[in-house]
């Protein structure tokens, strides 16, 4: 029974209640029972509607949950249709597992099987091969017996001629394969190698001049030279004290001598020789003070020269005690030639020919240009250094470039050469020095080169006689034609080349000249 159902059948039924008692009370007993009984009786058909009401509510309800019953029931069986489903694909994919994997098994034991046997018949055929490899062995050693009891030498002494043998042939072959290798590369880049620096020097054309290690200082008269003696040779002597440079007054007319090894000094000198010359106070304080005014002069000089020659040439970013450095290269000389022209030069060639061979000329320049930077050491401690590698110390101090640093040091090859503009300096180097009237070379030290170029080709076997031509530019061999042959000549030659390359150092190239002469003499009586 539906809960409202309930309220109304409760409300009526206390309202009945409530209404008797009122009638009662106002109309009396009779009408008052008469009045209720209307009331019962309108309560029970009320009643009795209320539980029709409430057995079709009823009805209705338990209708709709057999239609929700079955709803659900139908959802439920087919969730359970699906998992069937599923459980059923599942039960197949591990039947054919099962299948496949017992497949596989029963492979693999047939494998296993076949393995074995194979491993059998490895095994069989190894011990084959151990009992042949023992009976060769012994036939092998039975046979050396017998060589060695015909040739009359032991297995190690045949061994050793055969290896000595083969080593000559294989020495005799390699030297004509290089020789033949060398030609082949000669007939291809001698050409376009000698194009490209003749190219460069033709381009660079600059004039020679020769250093001395004198420098003369005109005067208008010789009255002028007791002035700068002084009294008793006072001021001469200051002068010489102050300078370090060798004052020589002679009976040379209206000239005076100044001779030092440092180009510094004697420019020192003789601008200080002008000063007071000029200014006609000559005395050993005076000497003094305009001697340190000059020295200032010329230490300022020497940055606006570095500053000037590293504008002229294109030169960025250099640092301020490298641009001091090429400077001070304006007051050095190599072999009498000026230092900085020198550099001048080769920065020049360097940026011509690295851009004939598609390198970097800018790179190329700088690097030529700070090649001798190490020929101007700043204290006594850096003399003992080779040039080469004093410089490229000091380019790695200042922040140069790996392949500037790596040219500078290798340009005498005291290192080895790692970039490509490393060869490219030193060839622009030697072609700079060697210019006719560029250097000038002590008598003695010239003719000890000569003599130690001969003293090289004296130093191998079989060479009678080595004569050095051309101004050491070409050495000629004389070799015992019953101790050298052919192919060992040609071999002696290449020899003796990379003796000289190696422990020698010289301007430009040498030529070696190996003959070879076989005389037949006989007397007719």
């Amino acid at each position: 029974m539906d809960t409202n159902t309930i309220i109304y059948i409760v409300g009526g039924v206390i309202l009945g209640f409530i209404l008797g008692l009122i009638i009662t009370k106002s109309l009396g007993k009779g009408k008052a029972s008469k009045i209720i009984k209307d009331a019962e009786n309108e309560s029970k058909s009320i009643i009795k509607k209320a539980q029709s009401d409430a057995e079709t509510l009823k009805k209705d309800k338990i209708l709709q949950a057999k239609e929700k019953f079955i709803e659900l029931r139908a959802e439920h069986e087919k969730v359970i249709l699906s998992r069937d489903k599923k459980m059923a694909e599942a039960e197949k994919r591990i039947r054919d597992k099962e299948s496949q994997i017992s497949n596989e098994l029963s492979k693999a034991k047939k494998s296993n099987q076949s393995l074995e046997s194979k491993i059998k018949d490895y095994d069989f055929r190894m011990e084959f091969l151990e009992k042949k490899k023992v009976e060769l062995e012994k036939a092998h050693k039975s046979q050396i017996k017998q060589l060695e009891v015909i040739s009359q030498l032991s297995a190690e002494e045949a061994k050793e001629q055969l290896v000595e043998s083969l080593k000559e042939e294989a020495k005799t072959d390699a030297m004509v394969y290089i020789q033949d290798r060398l030609e082949e590369a000669k007939l291809t880049a001698q050409q376009e190698a000698k194009k490209i620096i003749i190219n460069t020097i033709q381009r660079i054309g600059t004039e020679e001049a020769i250093d001395n290690c004198v420098s003369v200082f005109n005067i208008e008269s010789d009255d002028v030279k007791g002035r700068i003696i002084g009294r008793e040779g006072r001021n001469i002597r200051a002068i010489e004290s102050a300078t370090g440079v060798e004052i020589i007054v002679d009976d040379t007319p209206e000239a005076i001598i100044l001779s030092c090894f440092d180009s510094v000094r004697r420019e020192i000198a003789r601008l200080s020789l002008h000063k007071l010359v000029t200014d006609g106070r000559i005395h050993p304080a005076r000497i003094e003070e305009v001697v340190k005014k000059t020295q200032k002069q010329i230490e300022q000089e020497i940055i606006e020269v570095g500053k000037r020659t590293v504008i002229d040439l294109g030169i960025h970013g250099l640092h301020p005690e490298l641009i001091k450095m090429v400077g001070r290269m304006k007051y050095r000389s190599s072999y009498g030639q000026n230092l900085l022209q020198h550099s001048r030069e080769v920065a020049k060639l360097c940026g011509v020919m690295a851009a004939e061979l598609g390198l970097n000329p800018k790179l190329a320049k700088r690097a030529g240009l700070l090649h001798d930077i190490g020929k101007v050491p700043s204290s006594e401690a850096d003399i003992e250094t080779p040039h080469a590698i004093l410089g490229m110390q000091w380019a790695e101090k200042y922040g140069e470039n790996k392949e500037v640093c790596n040219a500078i040091g290798a340009h005498h090859d005291e290192i080895e050469m790692t970039t490509l503009l490393s060869p490219i300096i030193q060839v622009c180097d030697a072609i700079s020095g060697a210019r006719p009237g560029a250097r000038r070379q002590v008598l003695d030290s010239y003719i000890q080169r000569l003599k130690d170029l001969e003293d090289v080709a004296f130093g191998f076997t079989g060479v009678k006689k080595a004569y050095a031509i051309q101004a050491g530019r070409e050495l000629r061999v004389i070799v015992e034609s019953e101790k050298v042959s052919d192919d060992q000549a040609s071999s002696l030659s290449f020899e003796i080349s990379q003796k000289i390359q190696t422990d020698m150092t010289y301007p430009g190239q040498v030529k070696v000249t190996v003959i070879r002469e076989t005389r037949a003499v006989n007397i007719a009586k």
